[in-house]
């Protein structure tokens, strides 16, 4: 008698348990709470008639015939276009030096031209003025030697230049990474066929590295075009995102030339992602041989190298001339028309301490915080997109990495729009709250930290996990006992980045304080730098906010040369 064998049913997929659909619900309400649900406010408003409240066109019309507005518009592009051009000035020979050749020190000079970005860029123009200002240590040499004066400072050059400075290091680790994946037969190809020198660069080169140069660049355009303090500290109003500041604080939240500008400010953002993609699209960059090889490297010739040690050390001195100003400006008992200060003293750093001591205890609690909350925001996204099936689930990790397209400006204003008239039991409004500085911090941080935790689940098997509830663990002890320790690094790294970038954040801030109890230190900076009398204290501010900075990304460097976490840039 033979037994038919019955057909086997197909597996079932197990159903999605309650806890993750929770979770899922946890993060979407939050990032619809305090980031779409603001952004979206402030697009609505620009396109509502601030009488009526009917839908409008008539605001964007105001603006376009505004003259004050289009100069403001045209300034905002060229400074970040023209601080795209200076930056790659800086950023390419570094790269291509430090990658091309065997040149001494190499190590060292990608090492300090990472330096700039410790400082945030507001913090060397009081610095970067009495260095290159009109009256500045450099123009007064100049004067006493040539008889010239260079508007190195002036208007929008001293945006340019110090943008240029802070932010080329984007460029910098991106094509020196690119360069670092070039399949090196092509080069030696290209030179047996005739090709050298700097033709073998434009030719050959650099157009193999073009998906690294974008990406830097459309960062620091981004990065430009969105900065509120560096042009309000250089007393430069005429660009988008310092009108849309002063427009919310001098006429108020009902001014709908605020919501116009913060679209506009959306919009370029966007579009300049949009484009940035559109520059790669369709082209084939991929190395022939597995890993790239790399770029051989050559000796140079006595004379060449010369004149590349002259170059990088000039590269060198003018983008490290920030934190060699700011420096001297926290020691100085008097720098006026003179190249170098009259004295020095520690009495800045004493009367900071002495008298607005919350500034640095502020920042510390609430980097802290918005640390911890960007950190378990991501932790969240990334797990439920790696390791469920919850529907729609890759849609929070596109939501979150939208907080890059929305400047600091934007979320403060719509923070103020969304939460003024929500009112605590104290009768403070919620918007003025101090924690919602906090959630402000963790939201535009939140991108940085979820690429950090991404990365660290991404090290860790779900075998793992696997084998833990195969001997009887439930789901939340899994993760608990299993899942977090491993992805710890990951973790601690996103931690540090957002702590670190988040104590020296300014745009968002600005809007929400309302008390100096409750400020930060970007903002006690600020508000120092604004009297001559000020900025001895707000350089000695500006030295313990490159300090934290700094100690932060010693700390996340370390994490990745030890492999317990992944690099964060």
């Amino acid at each position: 008698m033979s037994a038919v064998a019955a057909p086997l049913a197909p597996a079932r997929r197990p159903a999605t348990p309650l806890g993750e659909w929770l979770l899922a619900a946890g993060v979407l309400a939050f990032l619809a709470l305090f980031l779409v649900a603001p952004v979206a406010i402030v697009v609505v408003v620009a396109f509502l008639d601030p009488r009526s409240g009917a839908p409008t066109l008539v605001n964007f019309a105001d603006f376009a015939r505004n003259e004050l507005f289009l100069r403001s518009l045209w300034n905002s592009l060229w400074v970040s276009a023209m601080t795209v051009v200076l930056a790659s000035l800086f950023a390419l020979p570094l790269a291509a030096i430090t990658a091309r050749f065997h040149f001494r020190g190499a190590a060292l000079i990608r090492t300090l031209g990472v330096v700039p970005l410790i400082m945030p860029p507001f913090a060397g123009a009081v610095a970067m003025q009495l260095l290159f200002g009109r009256n500045g240590s450099i123009n007064l040499l100049l004067g006493d030697w040539f008889d010239v004066n260079i508007p190195f400072m002036e208007g929008l050059n001293g945006v340019i230049l110090l943008q240029a400075i802070h932010y080329f290091p984007f460029i910098l680790l991106n094509v020196s990474a690119s360069l670092a994946n070039i399949d090196r037969s092509m080069e030696e190809s290209a030179q047996n066929l005739g090709a050298s020198g700097l033709r073998l660069f434009r030719r050959i080169v650099f157009p193999l590295a073009m998906p690294g140069y974008v990406a830097g660049a459309s960062l620091v355009f981004i990065k430009v075009f969105d900065d509120l303090a560096t042009p309000l500290l250089l007393n430069v109003k005429e660009m988008l995102a310092p009108q849309a500041y002063l427009r919310i604080t001098s006429i108020g939240l009902a001014d709908p030339m605020g919501y116009v500008i913060s679209v506009i400010l959306i919009a370029v953002s966007v579009g300049s992602m949009w484009i940035a993609a559109l520059a790669t699209r369709g082209r084939d960059y991929a190395t022939v041989q597995r890993g790239g090889g790399g770029l051989a490297r050559r000796e140079m010739r006595p004379r060449d190298k010369l004149l590349a040690y002259a170059v990088v050390l000039l590269i060198l001195a003018l983008t490290l001339a920030p934190h060699v100003g700011l420096i001297l400006l926290s020691l100085a008992t008097v720098w006026s028309f003179a190249p170098l200060p009259d004295g020095y003293t520690l009495a800045h750093y004493g009367r900071v301490f002495a008298e607005t001591p919350q500034y640095v205890w502020n920042t510390l609690l609430y980097a802290t915080l918005a640390g911890v909350l960007a950190v378990a925001v991501g932790s969240a996204i990334a797990w439920l997109v790696q390791r469920t099936r919850i529907p729609g689930r890759a849609g929070l990790d596109y939501l979150a990495m939208g907080a890059l397209a929305a400047p600091g400006v934007v979320i403060g204003i719509g923070y103020l729009r969304t939460f003024y008239g929500v009112t605590l039991p104290t009768g403070q409004p919620l918007a003025t709250f101090w924690f919602m500085i906090v959630i402000a911090l963790a939201v535009r941080r939140l991108p940085y930290a979820l690429r950090a935790c991404t990365a660290g689940l991404q090290q860790v098997s779900p075998q793992l996990e696997e084998a833990a509830e195969n001997l009887g663990a439930t789901r939340p002890r899994t993760v608990r006992r299993i899942l977090l320790p491993l992805m710890a690094g990951g973790m601690l790294a996103g931690f540090v980045t957002a702590f670190a970038t988040a104590s020296v954040e300014l745009s968002a801030t600005m809007m929400l304080v309302q008390n100096a109890s409750d400020a930060p230190l970007a903002y006690g900076l600020y508000v120092y730098m604004q009297s001559p009398a000020g900025r001895g204290p707000g350089a000695a501010l500006g030295m313990i906010a490159v300090a934290i900075v700094g100690l932060c990304a010693f700390l996340s460097h370390r994490l990745f040369e030890t492999g317990q976490g992944p690099e964060m840039r």
